[in-house]
């Protein structure tokens, strides 16, 4: 499979996986005693474990430099720590309608943050393509009759921004010392960094859990919190982050919602209405829109194409 199309279905994969974490993390959250911070460190610890496992089978020649381990570090705080310890507490103090809201800003700060920072161009069909994906992720949301009676609050919203303003950095500052490294080898690290600064931020939270009064089916909701929503995704957005724009790569959060409204209404929890399916080709149609615009590199190319054909 040629690396660009290989990307595209990492970073479908990963978003297909989220949005159905979402409802079960919110059900973990409501329907037992597992805090939002232990429910948290359970992710960096039992991934941690499964990349450090996975990696006894990755080549010794993909070894990082130690530059790139302190950048490891950095990376690990503004993608992990900082974007899921602030998604998932805020998410306890929210409702998941407005936290699928917020979570649409990401590919509209992932724009600005690479036009400042990569010098990624704000062209027409990238904030057309934007705004198309996010018009049809807000319609879908607000239009959703399975979360609308969750309350929230404003400490709530304002976590679940910071999450997303982190990962949006992490999308675009760390493209280059991703592409240069294996995704075990990365994921390894960035987990391992993850679990060590939350161990003593989510300690209490985790001791105080009584773990014999755990019935099987929250067991099997944490586990897939754990190996799938993050070991799995995470995998898999290390290798879309590789080969996609930063901006293209978090167009892809606008499938989320798509995903939580097509389980509910499979569920009985939503009602199915033909705005839902208009809102779901505006997603469609965004991300096709961000596809087809150009980078800076083909701008870059297309200007000094111009340029010789002017000098010959």
């Amino acid at each position: 499979m040629k690396e660009i199309p290989k990307g595209h279905l990492a970073i479908l994969s990963v978003n297909l996986i989220f949005g159905l974490n979402t409802p079960i993390t919110k059900s973990i959250l409501m329907q037992s005693h597992i805090q939002p911070l232990a429910l948290t460190f359970f992710r960096f610890a039992g991934a941690t474990v499964a990349f450090w496992i996975a990696s006894l089978f990755v080549s010794n020649k993909f070894k990082p430099t130690k530059k790139d381990i302190g950048l490891f570090f950095i990376a690990s705080l503004l993608g992990i720590v900082l974007n899921q310890m602030f998604f998932v507490v805020g998410l306890n103090s929210t409702s998941p309608v407005d936290a699928s809201i917020i979570v649409t800003l990401v590919p509209i700060l992932t724009m600005l943050i690479a036009a400042m920072y990569l010098k990624e161009p704000i062209t027409t069909k990238k904030v057309l393509g934007v705004l198309t994906g996010c018009a049809g992720a807000v319609l879908l949301i607000v239009s959703s009759n399975a979360t609308q009676s969750q309350s929230s609050t404003l400490t709530g919203n304002l976590m679940c921004i910071i999450s997303c303003l982190a990962y949006a950095f992490y999308l675009t500052i760390f493209r280059d010392v991703i592409k240069r490294n294996h995704p075990i080898v990365l994921m390894k690290w960035l987990m391992l960094f993850a679990t060590l600064v939350s161990f003593s931020i989510c300690r209490k939270s985790i001791v105080s859990i009584d773990y014999l009064a755990l019935q099987w089916n929250e067991t099997v909701k944490v586990l897939y919190v754990v190996l799938i929503a993050t070991f799995v995704a995470y995998l898999f957005i290390a290798i879309g982050q590789a080969r996609l724009r930063p901006t293209t790569l978090s167009m892809y959060n606008y499938f989320q919602p798509v995903v939580t409204t097509t389980i509910s209404i499979a569920l009985g929890l939503d009602i199915f209405g033909w705005h839902k399916v208009f809102a779901a080709i505006l997603v469609f149609l965004g991300v096709y829109i961000v596809t087809q615009s150009k980078s800076k590199a083909q701008l870059d190319a297309e200007k000094l194409s111009k340029h010789i054909n002017k000098t010959q």
